[in-house]
């Protein structure tokens, strides 16, 4: 994320999912845990750099974590996934 940030939630939110790699990496996610080299070949081979930068601050925004089995939605991610299936369902619909 850049370094000046808002204090207002929804625009520090709004910053971060922009971030390029950012949403790709949620939706990947979605399915379940997933180790590194797995999410890594799902984002088409996105940069072990790029992935680790996204991922730290995913999980400094409390919506990753990691655990034994791999990368997976927080408590808060899996409310804000379900906001995105509903973004993805609207552009199904209207796009």
């Amino acid at each position: 994320m850049s370094e000046k940030t808002s204090s207002r939630p929804i625009m520090r939110l709004l910053d971060a999912l922009g971030q390029k790699w950012a949403l790709r990496i949620l939706w990947e996610l979605r399915d379940g845990p997933m180790n590194f080299r797995h999410l890594q070949a799902r984002c088409d081979d996105v940069s072990p750099t790029s992935l680790n930068r996204r991922l730290k601050e995913l999980r400094e925004l409390g919506i990753v974590e990691h655990e034994e089995s791999g990368f997976q939605y927080s408590p808060a991610g899996k409310v804000l996934a379900q906001q995105l299936l509903q973004l993805h369902q609207w552009a199904d619909r209207y796009l």
